[in-house]
């Protein structure tokens, strides 16, 4: 085959450090954007971005080229940077782990309606219990006392 193709789609999941409540919303779609802002300044595709004050989800492309812990180290390093330098929250952290789970083009959208409905997901369902629900439902093993 002379040429390649690649549909590589990440369902991203980080939180703030401790799950501190600690992204305003007065400030959030700034930081969506800029999130956006940094995926793109690294490549790749920022596809949706969304979340509540304790964490953030990302739907993205990324390149065969790309290393998904470098971009996620890269992301949220500038994105940290960003609010403590724009936005003066000093104490603001990124917890230092992350959840990442493939996404197939089919469900795209599917996963972009779910990022755009964290707000009122979470009115029924803590971060935690979702967590454990995306882990359990992709087949990835965990010890909870290691989860948070």
């Amino acid at each position: 085959m002379p040429s390649t193709h690649l549909s590589l789609h990440y369902h991203l999941i980080f939180s703030t450090k401790n799950r501190e409540r600690s992204i305003h919303s007065i400030w959030r779609p700034r930081l969506h954007a800029f999130l956006g802002g940094a995926v793109k300044k690294l490549d790749g595709i920022p596809e949706k971005i969304g979340g509540t004050d304790d964490h953030i989800h990302v739907l993205l492309g990324l390149r065969a080229t790309h290393t998904l812990s470098q971009v996620l180290c890269d992301i949220k390093s500038a994105s940290s940077e960003w609010v403590h330098e724009e936005l003066g929250v000093r104490h603001f952290k990124w917890q230092e782990g992350y959840g990442a789970f493939t996404v197939s083009a089919s469900k795209r959208a599917e996963v972009s309606r779910y990022i755009d409905n964290q707000l009122e997901h979470h009115c029924k369902q803590s971060f935690q219990e979702e967590y454990i629900e995306l882990l359990t439902k992709s087949d990835i093993p965990f010890k909870e006392e290691y989860l948070w």
